[in-house]
Order: C-alpha cells, then sequence, then structure tokens
C-alpha cells in the first residue's frame, strides 16, 4: 500500500504496463513512418528537400552493362511538376548497353504500383526513362521503359545482367515534356500506364519474390524525374 502521495501509475500498475506498451507502438510507427515502409503506406517522393547536386537519402546507384557509372544528382528546375528540384541522370557515356540505376533501398515490396514524372532532356543513342520493380541486384529485375528517340514504351526483365523483352507498344513519348510512366505487378501479371492511360498488360513468372524499386536509364539519356510514388500492400 502507498503511504505518500501517489501517481497513478503506482496505485494502478497495469496503468503503467499500459502507458509503455502504447510508447513502443507510437515510437515503433513513428519510425516506419519516416523511412515511407510502413505496409500499406503510399510513399511519394519529390526530392524537394534534397541538397542540389547531392544523390537524395534513401538512394543508391548501380549500373547494369558496360561503360561509366551514371551521374545521379539533385537539380533545380523550374519546370519541376512539384516544388523546384528533380533527381536527374547527367552522364551522357554513349555505350549503347549501359543503364545507370537509382534504387530506393528503405522500400521492399513484391506487389506494388510504382509511377513517376518524368522528362526526357537529351540523348543522341537513347532518350530513355525507366521504372524498376522486383530489384534484386543489378543484373536481376523488371524494368519498364519510356522511349522519346524510338517513340515505345516496352517491358523487359534483366535475368543475370541480359535484358529480354516481353512486351510493349509504340507510343508517341515526347522529347522534352513531362510525363507520367506507371508501373503495376500483382503476382504474375504486369499492367503499363503512359499519362494514366492503359497502354498494355502482360504476364511473367520469372521475378516472384519481393525486391526494391527504382529509376533507369540508357546509354547516354539525359533524364529528369520527380514525384517517384510508390505504394503497396505488402511493404516491409
Amino acid at each position: 500500500m502507498c503511504t505518500r502521495s501517489c501517481s497513478p501509475f503506482e496505485r494502478q500498475p497495469w496503468l503503467m504496463r499500459l502507458h509503455t506498451a502504447l510508447a513502443c507502438v507510437i515510437l515503433l510507427c513513428g519510425g516506419l513512418l519516416l523511412c515511407g515502409v510502413a505496409a500499406g503506406e503510399t510513399v511519394t517522393l519529390d526530392f524537394d528537400s534534397a541538397a542540389v547536386g547531392s544523390l537524395p537519402a534513401g538512394f543508391s546507384v548501380a549500373l547494369t552493362g558496360r561503360g561509366s557509372p551514371g551521374a545521379w544528382r539533385t537539380l533545380e528546375e523550374p519546370t519541376a511538376p512539384s516544388g523546384g528540384k528533380v533527381l536527374a541522370q547527367t552522364n551522357t557515356d554513349k555505350t549503347s548497353y549501359r543503364f545507370p540505376l537509382c534504387i530506393y533501398d528503405p522500400l521492399t515490396a513484391t506487389d506494388v504500383t510504382v509511377s513517376v514524372r518524368f522528362k526526357a532532356v537529351a540523348g543522341t543513342v537513347d532518350q530513355a526513362a525507366g521504372l524498376v520493380a522486383r530489384y534484386k541486384d543489378k543484373d536481376h529485375y523488371y524494368i519498364v521503359r519510356a522511349n522519346a528517340l524510338e517513340n515505345n514504351v516496352r517491358l523487359y526483365k534483366v535475368e543475370r545482367g541480359d535484358r529480354k523483352q516481353f512486351a510493349g507498344v509504340n507510343v508517341m513519348v515526347p522529347l522534352g515534356q513531362w510525363q507520367r510512366l506507371t508501373l503495376n505487378i500483382k503476382g504474375t501479371h504486369f499492367r503499363i500506364f503512359l499519362n494514366d492511360a492503359l497502354l498494355f498488360e502482360a504476364d511473367d513468372t520469372t521475378f516472384r519474390n519481393a525486391g526494391k524499386v527504382g529509376l533507369w536509364t540508357k546509354a547516354d539519356s539525359v533524364t529528369y524525374f520527380d514525384d517517384l510514388t510508390i505504394a503497396s500492400p505488402d511493404t516491409r
């Protein structure tokens, strides 16, 4: 029995246990939300908080194929769809089989919808913008890419570093204009959108496990990206 002035926690120990449990839950959820990886969350990255010239926090770079690494950095861009900054790939190495990657590391998912606004700025070998999903490493992932030089959108799997197309359509992809590319994967089924219009659907069983998502370009493509949005029921 308490003989002095007691706090409610001392008079009712169960209240202290409840308070501690709630504090732990709040702390855990807060950490997940700060990382942007809570299950069922939609994460949108607009790059506006990143320092100009730097790689945004949470991203790492890789390269499939040959040639020099990509030059991924935050740039000020007055035409950016949101804010005034974009994430850009600016290395103009003309090696044809060269695919610079920028991977978002805090998030891993199996079924996912990932979209990005992109602007193809320049390139003589290619003018490409791509989205990566179920990324295991630089030689194993799915990629959908829009090409302003060829005016098409194609879906590939990269297996042991070998890129193989399994679906695609011809469609206008204007150079120098902001557009939205979206990849939706559920199980083995793929749906591809450009500017929110469904372009095509396809199926593939190569990569069934969870993986990361990210951005992709080819050869000497100079490409700007903004508003990378990721939604998944099984994000972790």
